[in-house]
């Protein structure tokens, strides 16, 4: 009988065009469900593919503390994210949901 060997899967080598890359992050951002630190491990998976320092440096960041804000471990700030997202060259964009509490209450935002 034979022996089958694996191999450990990573996402961040079958990420090679911005294309897809930026249906990475989307997919990931809809499967969260509010979870930050999967939405930065999403984040962490892409600046791997397009190479940690490369990212690190466009972001104005040491690879050292890119690679901790997006281990999957932490919450990176808002700043962070933006500026990990600017340096991958995607954008973030909001849409509505229709099923939102801000329709429930007539769509206006609460100050």
């Amino acid at each position: 009988m034979t022996k089958t060997v694996t191999s450990r899967y990573d996402v961040a080598e079958h990420l090679r065009t911005p294309e897809e890359m930026a249906a990475y992050l989307e997919a990931a951002i809809k499967e969260a469900d509010g979870d930050t630190a999967f939405i930065a491990k999403a984040l962490g998976d892409i600046a791997r593919a397009k190479g940690m320092s490369r990212v690190a440096g466009d972001a104005g960041l040491s690879r050292e503390s890119l690679y901790k804000a997006l281990s999957g471990e932490r919450n990176p700030t808002l700043d962070t994210v933006l500026r990990v997202v600017g340096a991958l060259g995607l954008k973030l964009r909001a849409e509505v949901a229709l099923d939102s509490d801000a329709d429930r209450q007539g769509g206006s935002l609460q100050r």
